[in-house]
């Protein structure tokens, strides 16, 4: 039960709406799902953790980044509500008003201390009943010792109100399983939340659950004036054996760069020096009332409008020094344009148009060295510095999108082996402090100081087969070499109507004809010592042009016209990565002409490396129907006993901000082994989580009905399981109600809207995610410290009585390995726990692209391929030019950079857009069926 964990990323909320939002999702995770759902067999609770675990494999012990709750508080604790104002005061007003002085005056025990926690908003938490209601006005400018101004107030209301008390003894039956999770238990973690919070968000950098320390914690210049910083994230949560733990991780953020304003503003426009910039905003300048074009450099100075600053220069009053100004923009203006008439109080003159070059050097002596960079205005009207005295606050989030270069330098700063990331959790301990905690020693809070340490099970790691029969067992190692092997499944049909397209452009690359063949004829030997059939080995090799529409046009006539049958496969070699051609030859061959192609680069293409070859050919030849290899099962079925269907279902969002919208995608195993899955992918409204009802249908019919013709021979299955990705605890409810009652329902309607049909058919339904902060150090690891392939842990750290477990199923390359966390929504086929946690990670060995097992089920990773695949489909005209689809194509590049770096750990992104999106979303273009193209692996 962690109320931290979040479903997929979006643009952060205010605290007020994340707070209702989290009350909101656990009561939804109880509440009664409606008589539609009734009506297809949804159960309204979720499944309880089953007696039995899995009791196959060995015993190992692994340490864990949580800490066990010694004791917690058992005194009384009373609930207040705080108001500030109006009521809709901005966060940093409610944060000065309740640090007052004044306040925490009358706040204060007889002793001296306090025991008052304070959310940031509107609840505030104290174990001193204060009956009725407080309230004060607060004078912000005597705090400052700043004396009265005539017509500007600087004094603001605040009321406390008592509304209610914590039952923490409710906590503890919940735990002790002699009560029901209620509002009750949900308003105590919370309270221990916040207490948890309110010390470290008094001495470091806030952001929800994590905490930085600028002077402490590591950091790391990542390029455009951003830097890098290592926090510590910590949670509680309820957990298995009836306990508390607090979940303590590593955290990694960007900031603003603490540098003088010139040289961050710099770095942001990506110029050449402070020169550049102010060389190219003078271009910019209005004069005489006529403005001229944005010239870029201006455009990005717009991401510091709201960055805090404050001045230094020579000469500069002491008690200014210390004061934070706010950027509201930057001005066309410089210090040379930039005009006022300075009221001389000492002589009572008024001397007009003075410019800020000018004030600068009368009032500071200081002759400015880049007057003519643009001038800085605050969100004090008529005030305004010039650049070059301005200095970045320290600690201010960026919160923007990171481009490709600093994604890169962000991944690099925050992968760390396992080694490094416990010392870095010891660190994070360090600065929390617990035991010095004033306030966890208020309400005598213990937390151990040691890492909880479990028993869990290795799971046997299973025999990989290729064709022929031929089986190897990889071990521990988690992997191995497809060389000198043959596919499981060949493509299904030989290959004849083929060719190969080189597209050289202005690369740097060049294929040349020559080259080409030989590259040809290397493949196709290699494709037929993996047991590809070819019975074309010389396919049609052509010259692409400049104009690529009309070069995939005339390809595709080629190779129908050389060998009078539509073409099964299309192949080119491209000489830059250009997205916008990219997203062209995809668009085209899925849905106008319905053909699987192959990209390839062409500095691949030069070196004609067996090993590259291979890992191409892993994905050729799912395209054309065959499969790398299986793991051996002692049923028709593979895994199962009974014929069996895998959905793996994902929602995937554009990055906030973004107009694109959110994008669907569901596979479907497509035969008996549940080898080869079958997508389907479509627009789903934006940043809506739960896949649309009528998304479900339009996908989840034409590919079900093919399941029947083709695999079930006319039957329908008798086990549906569900595997979803990326939703929050929260969400779970959700799922149920919506998408699994979609997912029954899907099925009558293919029997007449017959729902005795669902009695014949057993559905598991199953949540992937890897959105947490557990992480095991295994007493035992690999040579890089981390867990073996097969760890699996079932209890300590997971929920006190929901099915749910982390499986490691992969053998980390870098970093710190992050384990799948699955949770059991429902089975009604009632697997044992060995049963279903052994297929869960013996399918991650089978894996269509990968001589490795991988982290999450196939079917899910399957759904992220088609997701990210499918922006290729949206319906966008090529008259829009190259920039929208390379935008496009740049937002897939970095969604699959952060998921890469998330699986490895720790990277906490954000990004903000004021702009609101359509309410309505475009669907995509269909897929050209003629060739089954809809049936097969084309997204791999």
């Amino acid at each position: 039960m962690d109320p931290s964990k979040s479903g997929s990323q979006k643009s952060e909320p205010s605290k007020k709406d994340s707070d209702k939002k989290e009350k909101d999702e656990y009561r939804l995770r109880f509440a009664d799902v409606g008589p539609d759902a009734k009506q297809y067999d949804v159960p309204t609770e979720l499944m309880r953790r089953p007696k039995t675990g899995n009791a196959t494999g060995q015993q190992t012990i692994v340490n864990i980044n949580s800490y066990l709750v010694k004791n917690f508080p058992t005194t009384k604790v009373i609930q207040y509500d705080v108001n500030i104002g109006n009521g809709n005061e901005k966060r940093g007003l409610i944060r000065m008003v309740w640090e007052s002085p004044q306040l925490q005056k009358k706040l204060r025990n007889p002793n001296g201390s306090t025991s008052w926690i304070f959310d940031g908003n509107k609840i505030a938490w104290s174990a001193v009943d204060k009956p009725g209601e407080m309230k004060m006005m607060i004078d912000l400018d005597k705090d400052k010792n700043i004396p009265p101004r005539e017509g500007r107030s600087n004094t603001h209301k605040i009321s406390i109100r008592r509304t209610g008390y914590v039952n923490l003894v409710a906590l503890q039956a919940y735990l002790n399983g002699t009560m029901a999770f209620d509002n009750s238990v949900l308003e105590a973690i919370s309270f221990l939340d916040h207490l948890l919070r309110e010390d470290p968000s008094k001495r470091m950098i806030a952001i929800k659950r994590s905490f930085f320390h600028s002077k402490i914690t590591a950091r790391a210049s990542i390029g455009g004036g951003v830097e890098a910083m290592k926090g510590v994230y910590q949670s509680i949560r309820a957990a298995q054996g009836g306990k508390l733990i607090v979940n303590v991780d590593v955290s990694n953020s960007t900031f603003w760069g603490p540098w003088k304003l010139t040289v961050l503003a710099a770095a942001a426009c990506g110029s050449n020096g402070i020169g550049d910039l102010s060389r190219a905003t003078q271009k910019t300048e209005k004069t005489q009332g006529a403005a001229k074009t944005d010239h870029i450099f201006m455009m990005k100075l717009r991401k510091l409008n709201k960055a805090k600053f404050h001045v230094i220069c020579r000469n500069y009053p002491e008690n200014l020094k210390k004061k934070i100004w706010t950027i509201k923009c930057f001005s066309y203006l410089s210090s040379h344009t930039w005009k006022f008439d300075l009221n001389d109080r000492s002589t009572g003159t008024v001397r007009p148009n003075v410019s800020l070059n000018e004030y600068f050097k009368l009032k500071y002596d200081i002759h400015l060295e880049f007057p003519h960079l643009p001038v800085v205005e605050t969100m004090k009207k008529g005030v305004a510095f010039p650049m070059e005295v301005c200095v970045v606050e320290e600690g201010q989030r960026y919160p923007f999108k990171l481009d490709e270069e600093q994604t890169k330098s962000m991944i690099k700063f925050a992968v760390t082996r396992p080694s490094q990331r416990k010392a870095d959790i010891q660190g994070g301990l360090n600065l929390l402090n617990w035991s010095e905690d004033p306030f966890l020693k208020g309400y005598n809070m213990n937390i151990e100081s040691s890492m909880l340490a479990t028993q869990a099970r290795l799971l046997a790691p299973p025999a990989v087969e290729f064709g022929g029969k031929f089986q190897l067992k990889p071990m521990y190692s988690g992997r191995w070499r497809i060389d000198q092997k043959k596919f499981f499944r060949p493509n299904s049909q030989p290959l004849i109507s083929w060719g190969v397209c080189v597209v050289n452009g202005n690369g740097r690359d060049i294929v040349d004809p020559t080259e080409a063949r030989a590259f040809i004829a290397d493949f196709v030997r290699i494709y037929k010592e993996h047991g590809g059939v070819v019975s074309n080995p010389t396919p049609l090799i052509t010259q692409g042009g400049s104009d690529i529409g009309a070069t995939i046009l005339n390809f595709f006539s080629q190779i129908g016209n050389a060998y009078n049958k539509r073409p099964q496969m299309m192949v080119f070699m491209l000489s830059s990565k250009d997205a916008f051609q990219y997203t062209r030859i995809k668009k085209s061959c899925d849905c106008r002409w319905g053909v699987v192609s192959q990209c390839m680069q062409n500095a691949h293409i030069k070196k004609r490396q067996p090993q590259y070859i291979s890992n191409v050919l892993m994905k050729f030849n799912a395209k054309l129907g065959g499969a790398t290899s299986r793991v051996p099962g002692k049923s028709p079925y593979g895994h199962f006993k009974v014929p069996t269907i895998i959905v793996g279902a994902d929602v995937s969002h554009a990055s906030p901000g973004s107009m694109q919208p959110s994008m669907a995608a569901l596979t479907v195993s497509m035969d008996a082994l549940c080898l080869r899955y079958a997508a389907a992918c479509e627009t789903n409204g934006h940043r809506v989580e739960m896949i649309t009802t009528s998304n479900m249908e339009q996908m989840l019919m034409p590919l079900f009905r093919n399941w029947m013709e083709t695999v079930g021979q006319g039957r329908k299955p008798a086990h549906v399981i569900y595997f979803r990705d990326g939703v929050s605890e929260g969400q779970y409810q959700h799922v149920m109600q919506q998408e699994v009652r979609d997912l029954k329902r899907v099925w009558t309607a293919l029997f007449g809207n017959d729902n005795r049909v669902l009695k014949d058919i057993k559905f598991t339904v199953i949540v992937a995610s890897k959105r947490h902060h557990i992480r095991f150090f295994p007493q035992k690891g690999d040579n890089n410290g981390n867990p073996q392939p097969g760890t699996l842990v079932e209890k300590d750290v997971t929920h006190p009585f929901e099915y749910d477990f982390y499986l490691n199923s992969h053998s980390a390359i870098q970093g710190t390995a992050r384990p799948t966390h699955y949770h059991v929504l429902m089975d009604e086929m009632d697997m044992s726990a060995s049963d279903l946690q052994n297929m869960i990670y013996e399918q991650c060995y089978q894996y269509m692209r990968s001589t490795t097992p991988v982290s999450l089920h196939p079917a899910v990773y399957y759904a992220h391929l088609a997701s990210n695949r499918a922006k290729s489909h949206e319906d966008i005209s090529a008259s829009q030019g190259p920039h929208k689809a390379t935008e496009d194509r740049k937002a897939l590049e970095h969604a699959e950079a952060i998921r890469a770096a998330e699986a490895i750990g720790g990277l906490m992104m954000s990004s903000s857009s004021a702009e609101k999106p359509p309410t309505e979303t475009k669907p995509l273009l269909p897929m050209e069926n003629s060739n089954g193209i809809c049936w097969g692996m084309w997204y791999i």
